[in-house]
């Protein structure tokens, strides 16, 4: 009996669980406590998500280079539009590598409701662990995808091409940690409304693809007419393209205000996508 009355005691408890009521309560040391659960997501979403492919990882470096290659003939060669005197390739690329690490981001981390529901409904851990895995796994795929761009940036490099690196390569993790955030919190933000409104599942590869469209993957910002740039400055995928493109290649309009007002959109999506999604959780299996 003492046994018994041992085992319940409050003293020797060393998790607590309580709940939670503010409206931006998301408890960062938790998160780090949960770390190895995180590299454990990250591990079994990598592992699955090549599984019982022919190619393997290889499809990080296929991806980007036939989209790439697609592209310069649609866009560069019978569209003819400009890409700021850079060579077409590149171009084409620095936009596209940039472009699918947001948007994989964002589009896999917009289900997290949906498609975890059974083991949200049997396990407690901070939910949250799991976008954060989706946007750390699709890390190493930019990584491959980047490196195949600095080899193509090399190549044209040495045969002369008109590329001018520049100092604006200092903010280069700052536009990593950007488009990370930016999807991450676009992200929840759709899996929090999903839980209610279906409908946006539908929408969301829908919109994405539109999405590319409004942001100068294809095209570059001084295409764009004067009187539409402040409309394009709210796109806060605009201003990471632009400046991605001018520090690596040395061709681009970007401004810094552009650059402000980018990030400014990106905290503001981020933390609108944290506290829904921390509303959300205490009551969405009620709901899904």
């Amino acid at each position: 009996m003492d046994a018994i009355k041992h085992k319940v005691s409050p003293d020797d408890w060393t998790t607590i669980i309580e709940p939670r009521t503010g409206w931006f309560d998301i408890n960062l040391a938790e998160l780090w406590h949960y770390r190895d659960l995180i590299l454990l997501f990250v591990r079994r979403d990598f592992v699955a998500l090549y599984k019982q492919t022919v190619l393997g990882p290889t499809w990080f470096l296929l991806q980007p280079l036939f989209t790439t290659v697609v592209f310069t003939i649609v866009f560069g060669n019978i569209a003819h539009i400009p890409t700021d005197g850079l060579p077409q390739i590149l171009f084409y690329m620095s936009g596209i590598i940039t472009w699918n690490y947001f948007a994989t981001c964002l589009t896999k981390t917009s289900d997290t409701f949906a498609t975890n529901a059974p083991i949200f409904g049997k396990v407690y851990f901070p939910r949250l662990a799991v976008p954060i895995s989706v946007v750390i796994t699709n890390l190493f795929a930019f990584a491959i995808q980047f490196c195949l761009f600095l080899v193509f940036m090399l190549f044209f490099y040495l045969k002369g091409a008109p590329i001018k690196p520049n100092c604006w390569l200092l903010l280069a993790p700052v536009l990593l940690i950007q488009m990370a955030a930016l999807g991450l919190g676009g992200g929840i933000l759709v899996s929090s409304l999903t839980t209610k409104y279906r409908d946006l599942t539908f929408l969301v590869t829908f919109g994405v693809q539109l999405w590319m469209y409004a942001t100068p993957v294809v095209y570059p910002l001084s295409q764009i007419p004067v009187k539409w740039q402040m409309l394009y400055a709210l796109n806060p995928m605009t201003a990471v393209i632009e400046t991605f493109r001018y520090a690596f290649l040395g061709a681009g309009s970007i401004k810094l205000w552009q650059l402000a007002v980018s990030l400014g959109m990106t905290a503001l999506i981020l933390v609108g996508g944290l506290v829904l999604f921390t509303r959300i959780e205490k009551s969405f299996m009620d709901t899904i």
